[in-house]
């Protein structure tokens, strides 16, 4: 009788979650019900992976509705009627049609009609008239009566009690974006739809028994079954179409890779693990996901796309040998155990870094090539703060108090009414999902048709994306292709373009060189010494610390710190004992003998995952099995607790045997513990290396280039004017757009770079392309007038080019210009220009003497760019060049000194006692870094407040040679009144400094 059931994935509407719904269930001694969420298949095969547990028997279907209005189920007779569900809901999704009345004829598919009293419709053998026990008495006297054996019992069970059925009208007011007194009826269900016993159902209906009897006569017609075991993957089974011709092509491109990798003449070693690892590829099935993985590198490549393999993969030689990654495992003796073992049922990760710019292509080419693909779901949820905003909204709060109560700023005794119901159900909606989006990265690619398995819906980009999470999709057995998008790989390719062009004598950058970068003295200099500002992963304030304590020079030592700088390692206490050992031999002695021999390399110290597996093997006694489900336990990626809770009382158990002190074993949890669920794979690492060399050797090499090309991608961790700095502490001359040089994005002639267009605050797109295109056309822009003539444009546009001196070519001053501008230009319309046949001269009018001053143009630009392009010093209202600078430090280390610092980043965290504090990174006037740690009574008391040069007066610490303010006082400094709106004359104070060795 319980034929439309939802859970919470009836996005919006349903209050169950899917475990909750379940257990009510069993509570109320249901055996059997159908699964039927709006428009949504999401909670479908978690449910029915689960049901066994509560001892029920699930059908599923869908509930297909416009907005609130029920239209029909459909009910799933059998697998096939599942799949013919998901594809006829993925085309309304799709299209975004509306849900027609009538149900579209489906093999093994049941239709449920809501009843409608005075309409009869013909019904085919499959169908079926739905009455609600609120509509008995209109039964009565329908003609329907006559016809019994086709009607059911249709109750709607959305949600459990009153407090629910609140919560479904507040989830409704907010799909409508109403205020919830405002919500029509017709968009809300009804206060009948909660989820009643089987008794009270009986008891509505006992009129009519026979609509219950035809419900559950209708419900045992249905039986749909998936394999949860993961046995057998659901990827598509074969590359080339036979499993024998997969395993001898993988076999032949592992060995043709080979003199590419390893020379004429490979080791003993490298062979015999390429038999292994040949070897469990083909008993677990994986042979065509790595001939898939193969088959997306090899088209990149074709295409000239750079690309970066990791993940856990990384660890394998075979996909060394096909390019997938560039990590030697035999070089850097990768743990083939993390990789792949007999226990582990999944395959391991591929995480294929692309370009941001070349990443669309590669998803058009998967789903292009291979047939059964989609894109993985993420469920994006209700959180705390939209919660309350949403809410708030909902019940007509006022903005200022909508944002005291997200900020968490109020005393909730002195609340009203209706701010205290919005904070008690905002907690109730917590974690429900609010919407369905795009996985950052998760492919699948099936066997069977996706629609086997769930419907799928067309987000804007334009490719089908299934109704599920990757957790799902694992728990079925699909396991997800990772194909990822980043930045770091675009600057790499286009600064290497930027160096064709710029430097055209140089011979070619062999940018995959990584054996020699390994050895290159700039590179290890720049890594010793910190100074990788632009790097991939090296360039942050913490990493850049790190770096500077371990004093690393080569390539393993980074590896290390890629994964020590993870959370987990650093709060597990183990990050500063790996520096105490690295920089100190002497301390090494401290290590457990066991703990020494599992991880030499890291001096006992768990740096990477691997170690997690290792030591759960090799000093706790688990199988390489236990050992995994350990790991992958302990970074979230569980099902269920008990196993996960057997596992460890086996480790204890076989410590305890062993006779290992209970002291250590406990402590060695706890590291283990703290640390797994961030640290990277080693191979993982080890991947983010390369490509941090490749860009240090840019860096090294070709600095200018490099920061251009990290400008055009979006910059990094900083803000583009740092990059803007760098640039200018390797000798740039940073100049602003010029309508004759400058492109969209910014651009390097030599040691001059101009900055972009694209880069204005303001400036139109299409502006910037008519400028390009007519430029490229007829050549440059002789003046204004010329300008003027050839494109139409604002006074409002204009002004931005004018005033940022786009047009300095001209000579003249740039407040002429403006006032010339404003003359000329059609204030009402802009006017396409119109071709004439004889070009009569503009009238000039004559424009009074108003210069401008460089301190006007540094206003101009913070307005216009967000940053000056001279040092923001310059601008302090009282300035002084008589401060101590960072490199005077380490003089004063253990006294108090003051100076000055223009703020670059600010980073909060929290003690563990929950008090706020902050680390400061600032710039001095030479250019270089200044760090800072602001513990909670000076975080609260002197607080940040926005950009800007501060005064800052603390404590230097060092450690391990790393230099820190403590900060005890701080001010942030007012700098000069605008220029351009005071009233008298601003004296310039930069003196022809405006593009030396400034921020």
């Amino acid at each position: 009788m319980y034929l439309n059931t939802h859970t919470y994935y009836s996005l919006r509407y349903g209050t169950h979650a899917p475990r909750a719904l379940l257990e009510s269930l069993k509570n109320k001694g249901v055996t059997r019900f159908a699964l039927t969420d709006i428009n949504n298949t999401s909670a479908c095969l978690e449910v029915l992976r689960i049901a066994p547990e509560y001892e029920l028997e699930v059908c599923l279907g869908v509930d297909f509705r416009n907005k609130a209005q029920q239209q029909f189920i459909l009910l799933a007779e059998n697998n096939e009627g599942f799949l013919n569900i998901n594809q006829y809901l993925s085309e309304f999704l799709s299209e975004g049609t509306k849900i027609p009345k009538l149900a579209k004829n489906l093999s093994h598919t049941f239709v449920v009609y809501p009843f409608q009293p005075s309409s009869i419709i013909p019904l085919k053998e499959h169908e079926f008239i739905g009455v609600k026990a609120e509509q008995l008495n209109q039964l009565k006297f329908s003609p329907w009566k006559q016809q019994l054996h086709k009607l059911v019992a249709l109750h709607t069970a959305s949600f459990q009690d009153k407090k629910g059925f609140n919560t479904h009208r507040l989830l409704r007011a907010i799909d409508n974006n109403t205020l919830l007194s405002k919500l029509p009826e017709s968009e809300q269900g009804s206060l009948h739809d909660l989820l009643r016993s089987p008794e009270e159902l009986t008891k509505l209906f006992h009129e009519f028994p026979e609509l219950i009897e035809n419900a559950n006569r209708l419900l045992k017609r249905c039986s749909i079954a998936f394999d949860f075991s993961k046995e057998i993957p659901n990827n598509q089974r074969t590359y080339t179409s036979s499993e024998a011709l997969d395993y001898r092509l993988l076999r032949k491109l592992a060995f043709n890779g080979l003199e590419y990798r390893y020379g004429a003449n490979p080791q003993p070693p490298i062979l015999s693990r390429i038999e292994k690892e040949l070897d469990i590829i083909q008993q677990k099935g994986f042979v065509s996901y790595f001939l898939i993985n193969w088959k997306i590198v090899k088209y990149a490549r074709s295409k000239g796309y750079f690309y970066v393999g990791r993940g856990s993969g990384a660890n394998s030689i075979i996909a060394y040998l096909l390019r997938i990654t560039d990590v030697d495992p035999i070089e850097l003796d990768l743990y083939f155990e993390r990789f792949i073992n007999l226990y582990r049922k999944n395959p391991p990760d591929f995480d294929i870094d692309f370009s941001w710019s070349d990443r669309d292509d590669i998803t058009q080419f998967i789903f292009k090539r291979f047939k059964n693909t989609a894109l993985l779901a993420v469920y994006n949820t209700f959180k705390h703060r939209a919660s309350v905003r949403e809410l708030g909204k909902v019940f007509g709060l006022p903005k200022a108090e909508i944002d005291l109560l997200s900020k968490g700023d109020f005393d909730y005794s002195k609340l009203d009414k209706l701010s205290q119901l919005v904070l008690i159900y905002s907690k109730y909606i917590q974690g429900f999902p609010n919407y369905l989006g795009i996985h950052a990265s998760g492919i699948i690619i099936s066997e069977k048709p996706v629609h086997y398995y769930t419907a799928t819906f067309m987000p804007p980009k334009g490719f089908p994306t299934t109704q599920f999470d990757m957790v799902v999709a694992e728990d079925i057995g699909l396991y997800k292709f990772d194909i990822l998008s980043q930045r770091g790989l675009g600057k790499i390719k286009d600064a290497v373009t930027l160096v064709q062009h710029n430097h055209p004598e140089d011979p070619p950058i062999d940018i995959h060189d990584i054996k020699r970068f390994k050895q290159d003295e700039r590179i290890q200099y720049l890594l010793k010494n910190a100074k990788a500002i632009g790097c991939f992963y090296v360039e942050s304030p913490a990493m850049r610390m790190l770096l500077r304590k371990l004093q690393v020079d080569n390539y393993l030592g980074l590896v290390a710190a890629s994964s020590v700088i993870r959370p987990g390692v650093a709060q597990s206490g183990m990050m500063r004992e790996y520096i105490l050992r690295y920089r100190f031999p002497e301390r090494r002695k401290e290590a457990h003998p066991i703990m020494m021999d599992i991880m030499p390399e890291t001096f006992g110290v768990m740096v990477y995952q691997e170690d997690v597996i290792k030591v759960a093997h090799y000093f706790g006694g688990l199988t390489l099995g236990e050992a995994d489900m350990l790991r992958r336990g302990m970074s979230g990626k569980f099902r269920s607790r008990e196993e996960f809770a057997k596992v460890k009382a086996q480790f204890f158990e076989n410590c305890k045997k062993a006779g290992k002190p209970k002291a250590l074993v406990e402590e060695v949890w706890r590291q283990t513990e703290s640390f797994a669920g961030y640290a990277f794979a080693k191979g993982h690492s080890a991947s983010y290396a390369v490509e941090s060399y490749q860009s240090l050797f840019m860096k090294a090499y070709y600095p200018l280039e490099y920061m251009v090309a990290t400008l055009n991608n979006g910059g990094g961790f900083y803000r583009p004017e740092f990059y803007i700095h760098e640039a200018r502490m390797h000798g740039a001359n940073i100049l602003p757009p010029c309508i004759n040089t400058s492109l969209s994005e910014t651009g390097i002639f030599g040691k001059d770079i101009y900055l972009g267009f694209g880069f204005l605050y303001a400036l139109e797109a299409k502006l910037i392309k008519r400028i390009l295109k007519e430029r490229s056309i007829k050549g440059s822009y002789l003046s204004l007038d010329d300008f003027l003539e050839r494109i139409p444009i604002s006074m409002e546009q204009i002004s931005i080019l004018i005033k940022i001196n786009a047009f300095r070519f001209t000579g003249r001053n740039k407040r002429e210009l403006l006032w010339e501008a404003h003359m000329k230009i059609n204030k009402s319309e802009v006017a396409e220009p119109q071709p004439i046949l004889f070009k009569t001269a503009r009238i000039n009018y004559q424009t009074p003497n108003l210069p401008n001053t460089l301190m006007e143009d540094a206003f101009d630009e913070m307005e216009l760019l967000g940053y000056p392009l001279c040092s923001p010093f310059y601008l302090l209202r009282e300035e002084t060049n008589k401060t101590l600078r960072a490199r005077h430090l380490p003089r004063f280390v253990n006294r108090t000194v003051q100076l000055r610092g223009y703020l670059v980043t600010v980073k909060n965290t929290s003690t563990s006692k929950g008090d706020r504090m902050y680390f400061g990174t600032f710039l001095d006037y030479d250019g270089d870094f200044i760090d800072t740690v602001h513990f909670p009574p000076v975080a609260k008391k002197y607080r940040f407040r926005g950009k800007g040069i501060y005064e800052i007066t603390g404590k230097v610490v060092s450690e391990f040679d790393c230099i820190t303010i403590e900060v005890s006082r701080m001010e942030l400094l007012p700098i000069i009144e605008d220029p351009r709106y005071s009233e008298g004359a601003v004296t310039t104070r930069i003196h022809g400094k405006r593009y030396k060795n400034v921020v």
